[in-house]
């Protein structure tokens, strides 16, 4: 930037606000970013660790990131939502997507959905501390399971 000081626009690390406020964007929309959200979270994590070879990043982020990872992270930070938080996650589970990837069943790809919509939601919501939080959490469960 210029020199100024620049804050983080609400809800999102570049100057690209979203079109509409966090609870009004669709859950399927909020599982989007909030796939691309977690994945890089996985991946910087990945990167402070020591093996730096790229099929083993790969090979571990994909431990991390897979739709069966993502439901148990779900199952694992449930008693620890607040009740706005399970109603997004309940929104993003009930979404339609449309497809089902070939390696998940349906529950597990819904409630992967939902992990992925509830990540995206406290993104652009500006709930950052939490969003970290709950990633921080995510990611030591699948690291102590792995």
């Amino acid at each position: 930037m210029s020199g100024d000081k620049h804050q983080d626009p609400a809800g999102g690390w570049f100057d690209f606000p979203p079109s509409k406020p966090a609870r009004l964007i669709p859950p399927i929309v909020l599982a989007y970013i909030g796939d691309a959200i977690y994945e890089v979270a996985v991946r910087q994590f990945l990167i402070s660790r020591a093996n730096l070879r790229p099929h083993h990043l790969h090979r571990t982020a994909t431990s991390f990131v897979s739709a069966k990872a993502q439901s148990r992270i779900l199952a694992f930070l449930d008693p620890e939502l607040t009740e706005e938080e399970r109603d997004v996650v309940r929104q993003g589970r009930n979404a339609k997507s449309g497809s089902i990837p070939k390696n998940a069943d349906v529950l597990e790809y819904r409630h992967a959905t939902a992990f992925e919509t509830l990540v995206g939601y406290l993104y652009y919501a500006g709930e950052q501390d939490r969003l970290r939080e709950l990633i921080g959490k995510s990611i030591e469960f699948i690291e102590g399971s792995v």
